[in-house]
């Protein structure tokens, strides 16, 4: 096999928008419940009526990264267009603006899908690499925009990701039962944090440059966890969009990791075959086996679910009067089945911007127990200011 990589059809893509694939249903409170639980975001603002009722918005409001829960490529549609022969795709990243609309139960939340740019690098996982991006703008039933978000794929021969995984990672960490007492122990203090904020602001005059947020510790990740993230994702539950055509085999995908994944029309014949749970280039994710063919040692998160734990760990800190306003996230590794994810942050800047928003930014990073980075970047967080005139 050729370790060229052809990239010479994306061209005709870029800049067009490509066909969406709408929700049927207006979200429901349950959506906004499943996500959060999926997304080990446990922030009683989207999932206790009587805790929501007493909030600013008197009622259950969908947490700021849930706009990615409504589309049919987890966010990265628009950065898999184009016929690259023989190769794979793996999340490579994020970039958000987040506007001031919520999203809740009752709305319907489009998206427009245009794919953006892409450079080929050599990397010594896959040799030759495309870089794509494409870009989602998320709006609601009103045309309010809530989010633009700039997702990163990368793409690369099938051959060169199955000969880069390596051996010695297949089996998972093991865990004593006190390190499992201790683990939840770090899980809670998170959570606390959140109770001990409440409903109260968090005010920008006291939030210095050096200070550092909270550690928040989730996992030990697997298999089940990883189904329960997939399922909190709309498209992947029978009937739940109105899906585009899409044909995984025309983008390059080699013929075992392609199949019908999210087919429309599959889906009225046997959906079985259209649940990427199972079967198509998803799969990698739930089977071990299939993760080796494309590169991973083992069982292995979402792309689109670790830029979540980003948001909601940001936004949670910033509080019900605060807002995550821009955040980049750029991944490094996955989360493997049987590793914890760790989330730090530290304060480098605070200002006012041009809109008159007071701003604080981070610098967010993202390890595994072992302290290897899975994801790091920077974010802008807007939060109220004391005696504001």
């Amino acid at each position: 096999m050729s370790k060229t990589l052809d990239t010479s059809d994306i061209d005709q893509y870029l800049g067009h928008e490509i066909d969406p694939s709408p929700i049927r249903e207006a979200i429901s409170n349950n959506d906004i419940r499943r996500w959060v639980h999926a997304m080990h975001y446990a922030n009683r603002l989207h999932y206790d009526p009587q805790y929501a009722l007493e909030s600013r918005w008197g009622k259950i409001v969908a947490p700021q990264s849930f706009a990615i829960a409504v589309d049919d490529g987890h966010g990265a549609a628009p950065a898999c267009v184009g016929k690259i022969p023989n190769s794979h795709l793996l999340f490579g990243g994020d970039e958000w603006w987040f506007y001031d609309t919520p999203i809740c139960a009752g709305d319907f939340i489009y998206n427009k899908r245009i794919p953006f740019d892409y450079v080929v690098k050599n990397t010594g996982f896959a040799g030759p690499t495309c870089f794509q991006r494409g870009d989602n703008h998320y709006s609601n039933q009103h045309g309010q925009p809530i989010a633009k978000q700039r997702s990163t794929a990368i793409r690369y021969l099938a051959e060169a990701g199955g000969e880069s995984v390596d051996e010695n990672s297949f089996d998972e960490p093991s865990w004593t039962e006190q390190s499992l007492t201790d683990l939840e122990a770090k899980k809670f203090s998170w959570i606390k944090m959140l109770h001990d904020l409440g409903h109260k602001e968090r005010w920008w005059d006291d939030v210095n440059v050096g200070d550092t947020l909270p550690q928040r510790v989730f996992g030990p990740h697997s298999i089940a966890s990883f189904t329960t993230e997939w399922r909190a994702y709309l498209v992947n539950t029978w009937g739940t969009l109105d899906l585009r055509h899409n044909d995984l085999e025309a983008l390059g995908f080699t013929k075992e990791m392609a199949g019908y994944e999210n087919d429309p029309e599959m889906q009225l014949i046997n959906p079985t075959l259209t649940d990427g749970a199972y079967y198509g280039p998803s799969r990698g994710h739930l089977f071990p086996n299939w993760a080796r063919r494309i590169g991973m040692p083992r069982a292995y998160g979402y792309g689109a679910s670790m830029g979540s734990w980003v948001t909601d760990y940001l936004s949670g800190w910033a509080g019900e009067y605060g807002r995550v306003v821009h955040s980049i996230a750029n991944y490094r590794g996955p989360a493997l089945s049987g590793n914890t994810t760790e989330q730090t942050a530290a304060v480098v800047d605070k200002f006012v911007d041009t809109d008159g928003q007071h701003i604080i930014r981070v610098k967010h990073t993202m390890t595994c127990q072992r302290g290897i980075v899975m994801c790091s970047g920077i974010a802008e967080i807007q939060l109220p200011k004391k005696n504001l005139c």
